[in-house]
């Protein structure tokens, strides 16, 4: 917006000059709000795209390298297209806006998308997100530390530490170079991994692309939120440099105040993971707001005294990591809301919301900010000393009145509407570990229903722990004392090895490690579920010596737990096992059915269905 409204025409034509910097601010918005249409349908693509580098690499270099070529043609007159024919030249420049934009959220999608892909764990997608988002820290604030300095470097006309025509182009051409060589970086580099809960026996059809995401309420509140949000802090983050260089007079102190951010901002992108822990993703985001309100108080009074500019400034960035990952793990949770409410799993369609409304945000600024740097008198040949007190006092209006007001709105609708936490989570992830059948698949070439007759004649089922075997009826988990889980039975644990049952293949694994999913070599599936509960102690206290795919033997270890972490937590310890398909099972026999076990102790005889034959077969 600053090289538009302050480089891109000349300074003795105000008048055409604010007409052409009001056409293309309008072309920015207006596209941003269209592609906001087209985002929803990206996210769809990549949900939908299979190859051997999987759903997202493939996107996020593509995404990188179009989109990082129109970047640098955008930060350019196009050879004095701008004044020699300005309605191509903005004919051209909306083709590339859009086109980078696009692009841009093939990436950008892609690449945050794969969070729900590598874990269904909350404590890990935090630790996942943060360390992704120091990455992004660094680099938004290394963009703003060089903006001047390398813009300053290449020019020919130093311009008051403004730069020229020349300087704004090698800036974004390095940017761009920067930005297509991390893209390459991400498809080398990562592995997506596969699990069973995340395939899907149907793909979204794009006309119920827009009905997935608005059927999802915890999505859509926390979405108007998070876009009044976003708006406003994109508002106040972009006049900021407008701040140094028509308020203060000092665009060079920019880089300060970026160095600050980048240094802080590490250390603040770090401190997610425990202040989540300690005090909820709820209390943090109340807590960074109050300090984001607090810093654009200080700011709009700080005038040209660099130590509160800088005091307010920072005060304002430092939460806006915070809140980002807030809103980012409450999206990726959505995930599976979606799915256990629908039955349905969308990932990076999910996923496109926040880059959406990252979007939207940034055509309210966009437009904001352009009307505001025209209206204060901070266009083409403005200086510091040019710029009228009336001029300083209705930028601040934009930059912070409007700003504070969308936020407070938003925060009122988080603490109203958005439900979704850490333990609401927690429970969806146990009730799809519970139904983790009805996810299987097996490369397409075997159904649920060809599984189920697979059920050989006199299987027997051992005893996959030790302990004290119990009726299913009698344990505290309503969902396998009902027997919606299943047919089975529960044992109060003498040790914490669990031992694989039978001849089979590992089907599901969890992140959580307290279940796992095995089907034999003769067709049964089958859940061994430790503890009731166990689920929100993510993972702690549990090993898991087998991985999903895996062929197993019966008596081999499958997981080992420390049942005093179990108890410690103030959980229940009984170990439930059901047996998925047994209505397709003929005999359901127990060879033992209370007492003591040992594991690899007979327990079930099952045997299959006989088959029927039609009358063609006998004659």
């Amino acid at each position: 917006m600053i090289f538009i409204t302050s480089h891109l025409f000349d300074k003795s034509s105000s008048a055409s000059n604010d007409k052409m910097i009001f056409y293309i601010t309008f072309i920015i918005g207006a596209l941003r709000v269209v592609e906001l249409l087209i985002d929803p349908f990206i996210g769809n693509a990549i949900d939908n795209t299979n190859t051997r580098w999987g759903h997202f690499k493939p996107w996020i270099l593509a995404g990188g390298t179009v989109g990082s070529i129109a970047l640098s043609i955008l930060f350019s007159n196009m050879f004095g297209l701008n004044s020699s024919n300005p309605l191509l030249y903005l004919i051209i420049f909306a083709i590339l806006y859009i086109m980078m934009d696009i692009f841009y959220s093939f990436k950008d999608v892609g690449f945050w998308s794969m969070i729900p892909a590598i874990s269904f764990d909350s404590a890990e997608r935090e630790k996942t997100a943060t360390f992704a988002r120091v990455g992004s820290n660094i680099g938004a604030n290394i963009v703003g530390v060089v903006v001047m300095p390398l813009v300053v470097f290449f020019s020919i006309d130093k311009n008051n530490g403004q730069g020229d025509l020349r300087g704004w182009f090698m800036f974004a051409a390095t940017i761009a170079f920067v930005s297509w060589f991390s893209a390459v970086i991400v498809a080398l580099g990562t592995k997506e991994n596969d699990s069973l809960l995340r395939k899907n026996t149907e793909k979204t059809r794009l006309r119920d692309v827009f009905k997935v995401l608005a059927r999802n309420d915890q999505l859509m509140w926390l979405s108007l939120t998070y876009c009044l949000y976003t708006a406003g802090i994109q508002i106040t983050n972009a006049s900021q440099l407008y701040y140094f260089t028509y308020i203060m007079g000092k665009p060079g102190q920019y880089s300060l105040l970026m160095t600050l951010n980048m240094i802080i901002g590490i250390f603040t992108v770090l401190m997610f993971p425990p202040l989540a822990q300690k005090f909820s993703r709820r209390n943090v985001f109340f807590a960074c707001i109050g300090t984001m309100l607090l810093a654009m108080l200080i700011f709009s009074f700080a005038g040209a005294n660099l130590f509160l500019v800088l005091l307010a400034a920072v005060l304002f960035y430092i939460p806006q990591p915070l809140v980002f990952l807030v809103v980012l793990m409450i999206i990726s949770d959505s995930v599976e809301y979606g799915q256990l409410k629908f039955g349905h799993r969308d990932e990076s369609l999910t996923l496109a919301v926040r880059p959406l409304l990252d979007k939207l945000g940034g055509a309210v600024s966009n437009w904001v900010v352009g009307v505001a740097a025209v209206l204060a008198g901070m266009t083409a040949g403005a200086t510091a000393n040019t710029v009228t007190h009336q001029g300083n006092i209705t930028f601040k209006m934009f930059m912070f009145g409007v700003p504070a007001l969308l936020m407070i709105i938003g925060t009122f609708i988080f603490f109203k509407k958005v439900t979704l936490d850490e333990k609401e989570h927690a429970k969806i992830v146990d009730e799809l570990e519970k139904t983790w059948n009805e996810h299987l698949e097996t490369n397409g070439q075997e159904s649920m229903a060809d599984i189920v007759k697979e059920v050989a004649k006199d299987t027997t089922y051992t005893a996959p722990i030790s302990g004290t075997m119990l009726a299913l009826s009698d344990v505290s988990d309503q969902n396998f004392a009902s027997g919606n889980m299943g047919k089975g039975f529960a044992i109060k644990p003498s040790d914490g090895k669990v031992f694989a049952p039978f001849d089979g293949t590992v089907e599901a694994t969890f992140p959580t490690r307290h279940a796992i999913g095995l089907r034999s070599d003769s067709g049964i599936l089958t859940l061994i579920h430790i503890g009731i509960g166990t689920v929100e102690m993510r993972g702690t206290g549990f090993v898991q010596y087998v991985d999903k795919g895996q062929h197993v033997t019966q008596g081999q270890e499958l997981i080992e737990f420390w049942d005093p972490a179990i108890k410690k937590a103030g959980h229940d310890d009984t170990v439930m096992v059901v047996i998925n398909n047994y209505k397709d099972i003929k005999d359901f026999k127990y060879v033992v059915e209370s007492g003591e076990v040992n594991h690899g102790d007979d327990l079930l005889t099952l045997s299959k269905p006989e088959q029927k034959s039609d009358d063609n077969d006998q004659k």
